[in-house]
């Protein structure tokens, strides 16, 4: 081949791995600019300022510290939760305090009971509320717009694009879905249905990562850690996505590897990784540990 076509060549493919590189680039800046949005947002997770348990009868709540859901921001006097014993939580308002719920004001409404998908929303202010379920009991969730996390929000770092990190593993299914224990970081355990994991190797270790599904349709969420973790990255794990297997393998793309909702505010509930995911290797892809307030 003459010399002058070789290079030629070379060029071109050059220009082609450098426009592919970049299209890659491009995708997760895209992806983790759209993140900081979600995150920064009014209702995102930076805006949290209070995860408080509800005991079955009475739940004084306002700022006030004799309250029984001593709020971090509000008046001091916003009004009282009743759960009944079928777990239903219900507000009435202290008079003279001003809280809305779809927009309109209220002396009192059912707040749902944090099981069926159905809680509603108060806001008195810029504060607002809702019930949730954690571990078979009731919590008041708490998030204010004018938080001091969401305005002190210090930014994301992440390590190095590593193209190797892009991992096309191989998908063993399950003869039967498997059960995993799956603890959250308050301690309260859950089990989660498990189809198969996805195998590879990586630095002279197999590793056989299990994800969360609850259908062959639906994308695989892997809860993970590595050697990484405590130091260069949120200690407790990180987050990874993935489309669901086809023809037997699986992308795992640790560049998109993400911190879970607890590394930025105290006020979440986040699982822990099954000691399948505790991985004896240093993943220095996707983001590094938040810098800012936890």
């Amino acid at each position: 081949m003459p010399k002058r076509l070789l290079c030629r060549l070379v060029l071109v493919c050059a220009a082609v791995a450098g426009l592919r590189a970049g299209t890659y680039e491009d995708e997760l800046n895209a992806e983790r600019a759209a993140r900081v949005q979600r995150l920064t947002a009014p209702d995102g997770w930076l805006s949290l300022i209070g995860l408080h348990f509800l005991a079955t009868g009475d739940n004084a709540v306002g700022s006030a510290p004799d309250n029984q859901v001593v709020l971090a921001a509000g008046p001091a006097r916003l009004g009282n939760v009743a759960v009944d014993a079928a777990g239903r939580a219900r507000l009435q308002v202290t008079p003279g305090v001003e809280v809305r719920v779809n927009g309109a004001p209220v002396l009192s409404a059912e707040l749902g009971d944090g099981r069926t998908g159905r809680a509603v929303s108060a806001t008195c202010g810029t504060v607002s509320f809702f019930v949730i379920e954690r571990g078979g009991r009731l919590a008041l969730r708490v998030r204010d717009t004018e938080s001091k996390r969401r305005r002190e929000f210090a930014g994301i770092e992440y390590f190095p694009t590593d193209p190797t990190w892009r991992i096309e593993a191989t998908w063993e299914p399950y003869a039967q879905p498997r059960e995993v224990p799956i603890k959250n970081i308050l301690g309260q355990e859950s089990k989660a249905l498990v189809l198969g994991r996805a195998v590879f190797t990586r630095d002279g270790h197999t590793i056989g990562l299990l994800p969360l599904q609850e259908s062959p349709d639906d994308p695989l969420f892997f809860v993970i850690s590595d050697l990484t973790s405590g130091e260069e990255t949120y200690g407790a794990a990180r987050f990874l996505y993935a489309e669901p297997p086809r023809d037997g393998r699986v992308v795992l793309d640790f560049n998109r590897a993400i911190n879970p909702p607890c590394a930025f505010t105290p006020f979440a509930t986040c699982p822990l990784p099954p000691k399948e995911n505790e991985m004896p290797i240093a993943v220095r892809a996707g983001e590094k540990d938040y810098r800012g307030a936890h």
